[in-house]
């Protein structure tokens, strides 16, 4: 018994070590040195909290506590809980009480028959007629009578872990438990970008809308200039017709954009587990489109590994199946299980109280696997490429997570380039219109050049405003690239988000 608890303290099979991944230094950057751009600083958990803006917070709030798909993602995570528990249960004895009562009677043509009960010989002799110990005989032609047995009593059983097969079934389910965390954690990471990114879409297609409103006016006026110059012999109808068209085409973008804000507006209430229409009221009004302080805090490199979900899923899975390899080994050695149990049995009622009718067992069962068919053989083969599959997985869950951050930091470059960039071309279009505008209505210009550039304007503007939205979009997919904001307040609490 002392060596067999002695050996409880080992565990055979490979031990857990945090992968190391390969990081770099500094995060690449490539932005102009007057941008917007990131700096070492720590990431804020609620990083959207940078925007500014009072709705996105509450917003996100919302997502956070009503998103159907992250309470069931907390389902699964109290699931993985709870399996934890079945798994951890098995280190402790298993203790189980009993109780029963039954009216029997022996069959004289069955096991008794083989007693000899019919024999009616001397009452000190045994069922069989022999002078020996054993059962004596009854009362009754035909076998024993009928008789009462009550019983209740205790029994336990206790696998002692010599080779840590229980130690390591519950090392894979405490692994299994960090998988689910970080599972949920992960989709909490994407529903708050997400929740982001379609609300900057939200305003940008809103700001969209007021520009083609405000188009629609300036082409309005032009069309009742136009009729004005030809009613007095200064302009065609032909110039009448095009600015007539060119109102009829800005009238039209209308529509789509209506639709775009109508399928953002459900896009965002289905996040937050609300019915379509719900958030109309409080995000249909026109607001700016979020914008982003000077400088971006992302952290050091080192720290992505920590705080990305999906990595530490993927370390956690490779856990798992490296607990799950040490199971396997462990079916190849002796398992050693302490039994017993303690029962008080009687004839009588009577007779339950009595210390005199226990009875009792106790003892060790060794089983040994000898010939399992090359089962033990193959399934410590797949648990072995399984743990190989978890360690290639990981490096390709890190190698993918810088990329995405490398992705994210050029396009946030890209996005200030281009929005830089747009910021001229639409003061300079706004300066052509001018000009072009004030030469037709003075008679020296063509109406043709003024539609041409009121188009070309136009589209710079609604080009900038979209350029806009792509740099605030832009720090949001970074962010999600970082695994910014899995450290939520709220705790994760089974069954519920």
């Amino acid at each position: 018994m002392v060596l067999a608890f002695v050996l409880a303290g080992c565990a055979v099979g490979p031990d857990f070590h945090p992968p190391k991944a390969k990081v770099p230094k500094v995060f690449h950057e490539n932005v102009p040195p007057a941008a917007k751009h990131v700096t070492d600083g720590t990431v804020r958990p609620e990083w959207w909290r940078l925007y500014h803006d009072p709705l996105l917070t509450e917003l996100e709030k919302q997502v956070a506590a009503g998103n159907l798909d992250l309470r069931i993602a907390s389902a699964r995570f109290a699931q993985s809980q709870a399996e934890r528990r079945i798994a951890g249960a098995i280190q402790f004895p298993a203790i189980s009480g009993n109780a029963s009562y039954m009216r029997e009677r022996g069959s004289p043509n069955g096991v008794l028959g083989l007693l000899g009960t019919t024999v009616p010989d001397d009452p000190t002799t045994i069922a069989n007629g022999s002078p020996q110990f054993g059962p004596s005989k009854m009362d009754g032609a035909k076998g024993s009578p009928p008789f009462n047995l009550p019983q209740y009593g205790l029994g336990a059983s206790w696998e002692v872990d010599l080779w840590g097969h229980v130690r390591r079934q519950v090392e894979s389910a405490d692994a299994g438990v960090q998988v689910s965390a970080n599972q949920r954690r992960d989709l909490l990471v994407s529903l708050m970008a997400r929740a982001a990114l379609d609300y900057i879409s939200l305003r940008s297609v809103q700001n969209e809308t007021q520009i083609v409103k405000l188009n629609i006016d300036t082409a309005r006026r032009s069309v009742a200039l136009t009729r004005l110059r030809f009613a007095v012999g200064t302009a065609t109808r032909g110039d009448v017709a095009e600015a007539a068209g060119q109102l009829s085409t800005f009238e039209a973008r209308l529509p789509l954009l209506h639709r775009q804000e109508a399928h953002l507006l459900n896009a965002l209430s289905y996040l937050i587990g609300q019915e379509p229409g719900a958030l109309e009221a409080r995000l249909g009004k026109l607001r700016p489109v979020p914008t982003v302080p000077a400088d971006i805090p992302v952290g050091l490199p080192s720290q992505l590994v920590e705080r990305r979900p999906d990595i530490r899923a993927a370390a956690a899975q490779l856990h798992a199946a490296t607990a799950n390899v040490g199971v396997a080994i462990a079916e190849f050695f002796p398992r050693v299980t302490l039994s017993g149990s303690m029962d008080i049995q009687a004839l009588h009622f009577s007779g339950l109280g009595s210390w005199a009718s226990r009875q009792y067992g106790f003892g060790p069962t060794l089983s040994l696997p000898i010939f399992q068919g090359g089962r033990l053989v193959g399934q410590l083969r797949l648990r072995r490429k399984q743990a190989q599959q978890a360690g290639l997985q990981f490096q390709n869950v890190v190698l993918s997570a810088w990329r995405e951050v490398a992705d994210a930091m050029a396009d946030f470059a890209t996005a200030q380039r281009q929005y830089e960039r747009l910021q001229t071309a639409v003061k300079d279009n706004k300066e052509a219109v001018r000009i072009a505008q004030l030469q037709y209505a003075e008679g020296s210009g063509d109406f043709l050049n003024v539609l041409t550039l009121q188009n070309a304007l136009l589209a710079s503007q609604e080009t900038l405003v979209r350029a806009n939205a792509d740099v605030a979009a832009s720090v949001a997919r970074l962010y999600q690239a970082l695994g910014g904001g899995w450290e939520w307040r709220y705790p994760l609490k089974e069954g519920k988000g």
